[in-house]
């Protein structure tokens, strides 16, 4: 397997498609990043060589944001948002959909599934509303057993 910017990318499949491997490039930004490198998108990965692996890995580490910074910047903007309170901030802090969507009916993913939520009957509920030590059975110290 070749390693590319600390990600180990798979030796079977075609140049384009390995490098979606690595977080932050998808399919355009790969067939770009093999355009402006004159790399063929064709090529398999253990086809590779030496040369060709430091043409990409300096054109993704000169222009782009990937990996360990990308994630870095990701959950700084969003702990930006919910550090100044906005909307969207407390929609990712209360766990919830960001872009608007529906959560009446929809939206399980997340929010994780499903809280059952149950019915107390009366006299139970009567019983947990008392005192917690009148509802405990009283103990039994060793001398009062005797």
């Amino acid at each position: 397997m070749a390693r590319i910017i600390g990600v180990e990318i798979p030796n079977a499949k075609r140049l384009e498609i390995a490098l979606t491997y690595i977080y932050g490039i998808g399919l355009t930004l790969s067939h770009r990043l093999l355009k402006e490198t004159s790399i063929e998108p064709d090529i398999r990965v253990k086809d590779l060589t030496e040369d060709q692996i430091n043409r990409l890995t300096m054109a993704i580490q000169r222009s782009y944001r990937v990996e360990g910074d990308l994630r870095r910047q990701v959950s700084a903007d969003i702990k930006r948002l919910v550090d100044i309170g906005s909307y969207r901030g407390v929609r990712h802090k209360r766990g919830l959909p960001v872009h608007g969507q529906r959560t009446h009916s929809n939206a399980r993913t997340r929010k994780g599934p499903r809280k059952t939520v149950g019915v107390v009957r009366s006299k139970e509920r009567r019983s947990t509303l008392k005192s917690p030590s009148s509802s405990a059975a009283p103990v039994k110290t060793p001398e009062q057993k005797k």
